[in-house]
């Protein structure tokens, strides 16, 4: 598994999304990895990005949220909250391995495999421009926005 890095050029995906659609790398793009669609963290998440979906347009930027949940799950969490941003359902496991974010985790002790909160900020030439890794939450959107309005 490849470590991606500031710097380094951003692993292409193509799979499928909510709404019967694709997500792909094409142009300038945030791609934030959540583990599951619906839990508390990761329902707040998506909602801040979604809150900022026109500030992240405005500066250029699309954004996709990756989970492995199937597109069915995906649907319902956009539609439950009303979400702005592409949900891309990565069940064949491709983008998570690429990006290397499917990692052993500890939760009570208790060890196993799962997805990493992580963000990319990558330009439209493909490459990334900022990685945030072990992402907390609260004021994550927003630290994103501020890094995509400088490049």
């Amino acid at each position: 598994m490849t470590e991606i890095t500031e710097g380094s050029k951003a692993p292409a995906f193509d799979i499928p999304a909510d709404g019967g659609g694709r997500a792909t790398l094409s142009g300038p793009t945030v791609v934030f990895f959540y583990p599951k669609a619906d839990t508390p963290g990761c329902t707040n998440e998506a909602i801040d990005f979604s809150a900022h979906i026109d500030a992240f347009r405005a500066a250029g930027f699309q954004v996709i949220g990756i989970s492995r949940d199937p597109v069915k799950k995906l649907d319902r969490f956009k539609a439950k909250h009303d979400l702005k941003v592409i949900l891309g359902s990565d069940e064949a496991e491709a983008a998570t391995e690429a990006y290397g974010v499917w990692v052993e985790k500890t939760l009570y002790g208790r060890q196993y495999m799962g997805v990493e909160r992580a963000t990319f900020l990558i330009d439209g030439a493909g490459a990334v421009r900022k990685a945030w890794r072990k992402v907390s939450v609260k004021g994550h959107a927003e630290a994103v926005l501020a890094v995509a309005k400088e490049v």
